[in-house]
C-alpha cells in the first residue's frame, strides 16, 4: 500500500456539483458523464495508474470507484472527492476471489483499516521475496494491518503471484549493485516516469531494496 496525495477535484466535478438547488441536489445516482470521466482520470492521475490497495496497474477500463467510507454507511460522503479512489477488479470472472474495492465495503471498520490516505500507511506493512505483504511487527497499528491484509484479501495466490513476479527482477539484482545504485533504484521507483506512471507493484520493490 502506498500513500495518496489527494489533490483539488476537478472542476467540472465542483461545477456540477455547484448546481444544487431547491428542487434538484446531486446524488451518486446522477453523477455521469462527462464529470464521471474527468473524475475517473484525476484519480488514476493522482494514483500514479495503480490500484489504491494492491499496488497493481490499473486504467479507466479495469478500475471502479472506491469509497473509502463505504456509501452505504456514509451516504453524505458518495460525493466527496476526498472519500473516492480508484480500486482494480473492476469485472469480476465467475469463481475468481473478491479482492480490494470490491470486497472491502463487506467488512469496513475505521479502526481496523490502514487508509491509503494515511501519510505513514507504507510503515505498516513489509513484504517478502514470494509476493506476500504482511504486517511489521513494531507497528503500533499491527492489528489494523492485519486486518486490512486479510480482509482486503492482499494475500490471495493471485496478487502473491503477480508481486514474486513484480520483484523477480530486483531480488535477481539486489546482492551484485553498489549503495549507490541500490539509492539510484530506490529514488527511480519512488517517482511516476515521464508518463504519470508507478512502476505495478512499487511498493514491495522499494521495500526489498531497503531492506
Amino acid at each position: 500500500m502506498k500513500y495518496i496525495k489527494k489533490s483539488e477535484e476537478p472542476e467540472s466535478f465542483t461545477n456540477w456539483k455547484n448546481l444544487a438547488n431547491e428542487d434538484w441536489q446531486p446524488t451518486w445516482g446522477d453523477f455521469s458523464k462527462p464529470q464521471k470521466t474527468d473524475v475517473h482520470n484525476s484519480l488514476l492521475q493522482e494514483q500514479g495508474f495503480i490500484c489504491c490497495y494492491c499496488g497493481r496497474r490499473i486504467n479507466t477500463d479495469d478500475s471502479h470507484f472506491e469509497h473509502l467510507k463505504p456509501r452505504t454507511t456514509y451516504p453524505q460522503l458518495a460525493l466527496e472527492y476526498t472519500n473516492i479512489l480508484a480500486s482494480c477488479q473492476k469485472d469480476t470472472v465467475r469463481k475468481e476471489p473478491l479482492h480490494c474495492g470490491k470486497i472491502k465495503d463487506k467488512w469496513y471498520d475505521d479502526n481496523l483499516m490502514i487508509s491509503p490516505l494515511d501519510v505513514n500507511c507504507a510503515e505498516f506493512f513489509r513484504y517478502t521475496d514470494d509476493g506476500q505483504i504482511l504486517a511489521t511487527n513494531h507497528s503500533e497499528k499491527q492489528l489494523a494491518a492485519e486486518t486490512t491484509i486479510d480482509k482486503l484479501a492482499l494475500n490471495i495466490d493471485k496478487l502473491k503471484n503477480l508481486r514474486a513476479k513484480s520483484v523477480e527482477p530486483i531480488l535477481e539484482i539486489i546482492n551484485t549493485i553498489t549503495e549507490e545504485e541500490r539509492q539510484d533504484l530506490i529514488l527511480g521507483f519512488s517517482e511516476t516516469d515521464s508518463q504519470g506512471y508507478y512502476e505495478e507493484f512499487y511498493a514491495a520493490i522499494i521495500y526489498l531494496l531497503k531492506n
